[in-house]
């Protein structure tokens, strides 16, 4: 009877011993979506603030680049929610000319883990969020190809049935790893994870090269947008003359030692 008592009672530690440590796992899980509040070791990129905008942010001078600072893009009151957001319908972009009047942080990144929120306003609204000034997550409300909503661009086919619609905020979460060089050649491929409104819908996808010419970002006019270089780059948003709204903007700074971003 005591040997009995006695495994019934180590049986029951060992119970509680597995749920504390399955509650510590969900407690240390990285969580995704709208309204994630940024972790204490990580930077606010916007808060819905112009002294934010103006602090953390500037326009990228690229080939195409016709607006002039101060930034043009203008804070407005959350439509669906509290708090104030920005509107990247700079009136230089008109037209859809991307390049014109793209922002970018005025830091530099390498390995990364990225919160964005964002809010097409009318059908068809586009924009764009791109890593290291590089690399493109699309922003485009009725494109479900592999230029379109969510689609890593042109390297990956559009997750838009994770797309919350007009309207109504969405999220990107992304972990980020830089491409490796040795000796000037790249030697390992950028990385990418994305979670879109909380569901994974890219898994550690290599990225190829620069898309969209020398007027989207940084090396797009190397060799075709193939030729990767070894430079940092800032995160960008851009204007395409339409109304994209964005909020909750943050960052962590990583060091992957490993070619893995999966989270």
């Amino acid at each position: 009877m005591k040997k009995l008592l006695k495994n019934s009672i180590l049986v029951l530690v060992s119970i509680s011993m597995l749920v504390i440590f399955m509650g510590m796992m969900s407690t240390l899980k990285e969580k995704v979506g709208v309204g994630t509040k940024a972790p204490k070791k990580a930077e606010i990129l916007f808060d819905g603030s112009r002294e934010m905008l103006d602090e953390i942010w500037t326009y990228w001078e690229g080939p195409r680049f016709s607006s002039e600072l101060p930034i043009k893009w203008e804070i407005e009151d959350d439509p669906i929610g509290d708090g104030t957001v920005v509107n990247s319908n700079d009136p230089h972009a008109l037209g859809g000319k991307y390049g014109t009047a793209d922002i970018v942080t005025k830091k530099k990144y390498r390995d990364f883990r990225l919160h964005v929120e964002f809010l097409v306003v009318k059908p068809g609204g586009n924009s764009g969020l791109y890593l290291q000034n590089r690399y493109e997550v699309q922003i485009l409300d009725g494109d479900k190809t592999k230029h379109g909503m969510g689609a890593v661009i042109n390297e990956t086919e559009s997750p838009y049935h994770a797309y919350k619609g007009v309207g109504k905020w969405n999220a990107y979460d992304v972990k980020f790893r830089a491409a490796r060089f040795e000796n000037g050649q790249r030697t390992e491929k950028a990385l990418v994870t994305v979670y879109f409104n909380g569901q994974k819908v890219h898994t550690n996808v290599p990225i190829n090269q620069v898309w969209g010419g020398a007027n989207s970002g940084l090396d797009g006019g190397n060799d075709g947008g193939k030729g990767i270089t070894d430079t940092p780059g800032g995160i960008k948003l851009q204007a395409e003359g339409y109304d994209v709204l964005y909020k909750n903007i943050w960052i962590t700074e990583l060091d992957l030692k490993k070619a893995d971003t999966n989270f």
